[in-house]
């Protein structure tokens, strides 16, 4: 990468790049690790992991050039940070747990200046992944519902919203909507990002189904027709 980078011999789009225009590209290399996963492919998996250091080794090259750190640097963090939030491996505390980790977790944030329960929630993350983070750092200070009634009742109060609201404020109570989803499925302790995945990918196999079922198009068929061609494909799935 310092060979990429190098402002005579380096290459001429690497060594454009900066940390804005790079951080796309890390978070690009990260959902395809995930996916590798998902289908299980152990040798993608083995390449995406490389396009993942890549972005590593990316950021930290130019964070060297700007004198900031390097990527010795990262990896004595990291291993510093995994040491601390782990007592109970690396300390004399007697006994660990998720909670010593959510302990350790907020005692940093407070010495990094956080002065809410719920800073430092990434503005990067998905959206359904980013409601799920902050409902539950709030829920850590008290603040939800005692089980899934009243998260279910908050979206039937939240459809409501959205069938009674005007064009102008739709978008914004269908917001709400989401929200809520969110919340009950967290108290049934259901990933929403991978629920949704899973459902789009349902969703993508029985209408490739209907496609391939169909001897028409499906743009010129009736609804009574693309129900029919639905539900066939449903039950292949």
């Amino acid at each position: 990468m310092a060979r990429l980078r190098d402002p005579q011999r380096g290459c001429e789009w690497d060594t454009a790049q900066t940390f804005e225009t790079i951080a796309p590209y890390t978070i690009e290399e990260a959902y395809e690790v995930a996916d590798a996963i998902r289908r299980g492919d152990m040798a993608e998996l083995k390449d995406e992991l490389g396009d993942l250091l890549l972005q590593v080794v990316f950021h930290s090259r130019m964070a060297e050039e700007a004198g900031l750190f390097d990527i010795a640097d990262v990896a004595t963090a990291i291993a510093d940070k995994m040491e601390r939030r782990h007592p109970h491996i690396f300390g004399d505390v007697a006994h660990g747990g998720h909670h010593l980790w959510e302990q350790t977790k907020e005692a940093e944030r407070q010495a990094r200046g956080a002065t809410s329960a719920i800073d430092g929630v990434a503005l990067a993350l998905p959206a359904l992944q980013r409601a799920e983070k902050i409902q539950k750092r709030a829920a850590r200070v008290g603040f939800d519902w005692p089980d899934a009634t009243g998260a279910r009742a908050k979206i039937l109060e939240e459809l409501d919203e959205v069938d009674r609201a005007s064009d102008e404020d739709r978008a914004g109570e269908l917001g709400d909507l989401l929200f809520a989803v969110v919340n009950y499925a967290r108290h049934h302790d259901i990933d929403p990002e991978a629920a949704l995945r899973a459902a789009t990918a349902k969703f993508e196999r029985r209408f490739r189904a209907m496609e391939e079922m169909s001897s028409r198009p499906l743009k010129d068929l009736g609804l009574y027709d693309l129900e029919s061609l639905w539900q066939q494909a449903k039950k292949r799935d």
